[in-house]
């Protein structure tokens, strides 16, 4: 997940040549400074605020300008200001709006005037959506994130250099473009960091522009089904509206809307809406989130906005200001993210705007002597004047050919390489007295944090060893300075993935230790080197194994590894069962699920993005593989079959393909390889990195393996699979993930289990892979011949249990599944899965039946973790 970052605001230095300079600082009523309060330049469609202190500054070229102060609640004030190169001090102060009452006219008692205005405004919404067919503007960002409290440790973990006060701190300067119905191109042309002098920002001003005027608002990272806007069309469900007055300005009268959500846990916003009058567009926004709301990981945000016309008929934002506070885990924190518009470039969709037009009803025929009271008077028919569309000299291109392609946002190399001069003459906004000394002392301190001395003091407390950091998370020991880490997996992996100790039949008691030592060089490239002893203390066998890659391209995500030894291996090669899993049925249910081979073997594999969204992975392995038997029976459960044997079943697994899925010593030399492609793979490219953001299609994947009777291998076979699989977003309704695959088999000969497609099951109480099946067995049905697989999800993220009042306050979701396998042995399989999510915010409980051939097959309560 990419985090919702947040903002400050900026100063002007030195005197520039050639430049006019105004500075002052905007007050209310009393003289106190204005935070953040939007300034807009009419005569260069630009805008900029104040800082934390009501402080400005900006810098113009000499002449007559126009300047508005803006600030919510409060009545703007136009200035004209005639600037030469002398700088020139320009106090502004506001004075609190006067909301008049008087401005609409009430036509029905039982409603409150806000609602006529808002309908009219839903009813343009649209409209003012499509108003321009393209626009450029440049964005100058902050986002800066503040840490309030700090705990001492976290899950037993010594926090280290993390002190309160100002955690991140950085600006941006990004050119944007747009151009319907969904391109976007943005460039980051200068980047800072404060105390990162090479670091690039992460700021993304595309990500920030948000609009009201969208039916559904999604910010990643805060809620998965995204917030219901005010002027949504379908907004009066979700929404009371209250008509709070009206206010001139510039001609105009603003009217000022006070919007609440009509159930309290609707994904709806709070606060105040302002729309002008007649043209029925949004002037300014403050509108805020809570918990309620459903947003994630934080506990409040507030948007801001601030509106202007940057050509007649055309409305564009000149401001935008996300503000946050979160909590949690100890910590406690605040931030916000601000984005400044200015030198817009539009192409107006329209040459002239809709207008909405009342039509009185029709007169009714005058009542009869004995009619009934005649009915309460109709209201006037509200008809909509369609737009008179632009015309082809008012659409003349504003980007160049070309500029618009997949890449979404490109950072210049050298963005991050502006002086401080540089900053001084781009910056909108004054910087305040903490964000100077933030910039001058992680600065000066740079040197000082990247030196030898100071990262190893930081290691010595990281590295720290302890059996309880070692027990259930594994321990790592790393040389930040050389960018080294040495990781050792955990004694007890008890949220899958390898662990250090285990217990099979085969082997009994396993002592699994893995090192894998990592190099990591400025560019990104990578070094890895992992080796592994394993140990069984019941057959009395040692194996180990050593596997080196290398990621030379980090671009391209490009990596070429290389693997050899003699290693234990389960025969499902998917890995359905975990370690930790199976060591708890063995040694408290008595029963072995997972079945366990021997080989000696190398493998060389290789990787590469070779197109946007078009990926390659290549495997080429030899293998001597042998078979293995149960050497133990122990178990802390002790039971026998009615005949006196062992419930522990043979290291043979049972297949519905195989009367015996034994096998003798063999050779196998095998070749694959799979192209994944995503349509459309939109991406951001960074300095020596590039980010995949996805795409509205879906995967297809495309995969092949052979046997080759060559070098010694003894096996001959070919199959090949063909995949779909997205993940898709449906709004408040929820999301959905699926995959569908489909594979056959042909030139066979002497094929042997650990060759066969297997398939992700399960047979415990603990869920498997949401993706796979949840009750069907590890080995029975893999097979040899042509298959089919398909497995959907879908999250209601509260769509349903938000309105039922207990799951409503205990934040729980629901969530269905639906899993079907037909082979030759396992016909048509069916699993139906209903489950809650999000309970004690990460432990997710299934209730799943299975069907085969439409009968019921299996039941079972499945538990996990779902977030």
């Amino acid at each position: 997940m990419r985090t919702l970052c947040l903002v400050i605001f900026v100063l002007w230095f030195p005197f520039i040549s050639m430049a006019a300079i105004v500075h002052g600082r905007v007050t209310d009523e009393s003289g106190q400074g204005l935070p953040y309060a939007s300034i807009y330049i009419r005569e260069t469609a630009s805008g900029t605020g104040t800082n934390e202190n009501g402080d400005f500054q900006l810098q113009l070229s000499p002449g007559t300008y126009t300047i508005e102060f803006k600030y919510v609640g409060y009545k703007a004030s136009r200035q004209t200001v005639t600037l030469t190169e002398e700088k020139q001090l320009l106090n502004v102060q506001l004075e609190p709006e006067v909301l008049s009452l008087n401005e609409v006219v009430v036509r029905a008692a039982d409603e409150d005037p806000a609602y006529p205005i808002m309908r009219n405004a839903i009813r343009l919404r649209k409209y003012h959506l499509n108003e321009t067919n393209a626009w450029s503007a440049r964005v100058y960002m902050k986002t800066m994130g503040r840490m309030e409290k700090v705990p001492t440790k976290i899950l037993g973990v010594k926090l280290v250099d993390i002190d309160t006060g100002i955690v991140y701190l950085s600006e941006s300067v990004s050119e944007l473009h747009f151009k319907k119905p969904n391109k976007i191109n943005e460039r980051m042309i200068s980047s800072r960091v404060s105390g990162q002098k090479k670091g690039f920002s992460f700021n993304q001003a595309s990500e920030m522009n948000i609009s009201f005027y969208e039916n559904l608002l999604k910010v990643e990272g805060l809620n998965e089904r995204g917030f219901v806007s005010p002027l949504a069309n379908n907004a009066l469900f979700y929404y009371q509206y209250e008509y709070l007055g009206a206010f001139e300005e510039n001609g105009l009268t603003i009217n000022k809307i006070k919007v609440t959500p009509r159930r309290k846990n609707d994904p709806a916003f709070a606060g105040s809406i302002y729309i002008v009058d007649g043209t029925w567009r949004i002037h300014s926004t403050d509108l805020r989130l809570s918990k309620s709301s459903g947003i994630e990981f934080i506990d409040y945000l507030r948007v801001r906005q601030v509106y202007a016309p940057v050509q007649e008929h055309v409305w564009m934002p000149v401001s935008q200001r996300f503000t946050f506070e979160a909590s949690g885990l100890g910590f406690k924190g605040s931030g916000y993210a601000t984005g400044v518009y200015s030198n817009y470039k539009v192409q107006p969709a329209y040459s002239k705007p809709p207008v909405l037009a009342e039509v009185p009803p029709e007169p009714e025929a005058a009542p009869l002597a004995d009619a009934p009271p005649a009915r309460r008077q109709q209201k006037p028919k509200v008809v909509l004047v369609e737009p008179q569309v632009a015309t082809p000299q008012e659409q003349q291109p504003i980007h160049e050919e070309g500029l618009f392609s997949k890449e979404v946002l490109f950072v210049e190399p050298d963005a991050n390489k502006r002086d401080a001069e540089y900053w001084a003459t781009v910056r909108p906004v004054p910087l305040t007295q903490e964000e100077q000394q933030d910039y001058q002392v992680k600065d000066s301190l740079q040197v000082i944090k990247e030196s030898k001395p100071y990262q190893d003091s930081l290691d010595r407390v990281r590295n720290e060893f302890s059996f309880a950091k070692l027990f259930l998370r594994g321990y790592t020991y790393s040389n930040t300075y050389r960018r080294i880490s040495y990781n050792f997996d955990p004694l007890v992996a008890v949220t899958g993935g390898p662990s250090i100790l285990q217990f099979n039949t085969v082997e009994g008691l396993v002592a699994d230790v893995r090192m894998a030592y990592t190099r990591t060089m400025e560019d990104r490239r990578r070094y890895e080197i992992e080796p592994a002893v394993r140990y069984g203390f019941s057959n009395e066998k040692l194996n180990a194994k050593l596997r080196m890659s290398y990621r030379f391209d980090p671009v391209r995500y490009s990596n070429i590894s290389l693997e050899g030894g003699r290693y234990v291996q389960d025969i499902n090669n998917v890995n359905a069962i975990s370690p930790f899993v199976n060591t708890l049925y063995t040694l408290l249910a008595q029963r072995n699920y997972m079945k366990l081979y021997q080989r000696d073997f190398a493998a060389l594999s290789y990787g590469s993005e070779l197109l946007n969204g078009l990926r390659l992975n290549m495997t080429l392995d030899y293998a001597h593989r042998m078979p293995l038997q149960n050497t133990t029976d122990f178990s802390f459960r002790k039971s026998t079959n009615e005949d006196g044997s062992s419930r522990f079943t043979s290291n043979v697994p049972i297949n519905a393909e195989r009367a015996d899925a034994a096998f003798t010593p063999h050779q196998a030399l095998t070749a694959a390889f799979n192209v994944s492609y995503k349509p459309g793979m939109r991406y951001i490219s960074r300095p020596n990195q590039k980010i995949n953001l996805g795409s509205k299609w879906p995967r297809l994947s495309f995969g092949y393996r052979t046997g080759l009777k060559a070098l010694g291998g003894d096996v001959q076979y070919q199959t090949a699979a063909f995949r779909v699989s997205d993940y898709v977003s449906l709004g408040l309704f929820g999301s959905s993930n699926y995959s569908f695959t489909a594979g056959t088999f042909w030139g066979k000969e002497n094929m042997q289990l650990m060759d066969f497609k297997h398939f992700n099951g399960n047979r415990t109480i603990f869920a498997g892979v949401y993706t796979g099946f949840q009750l069907l067995d590890y080995y029975r049905y893999s097979t040899a011949n042509k298959y089919l697989e398909g497995h959907f999800e879908h999250h209601f993220d509260g769509f349903l249990f938000n309105k039922i009042p207990l799951f409503r306050k205990l934040k729980w979701q629901e969530v269905v599944s639906l899993n079907y396998l037909n082979t030759v042995a396992s016909g048509n399989y069916v699993e139906i899965g209903l489950g809650i999510e999000h309970i004690f915010k990460v432990v997710r409980v299934d209730f799943v039946t299975s069907f085969q051939e439409g009968s019921k097959a299996r039941t079972g309560l499945m538990i996990g973790l779902g977030f």
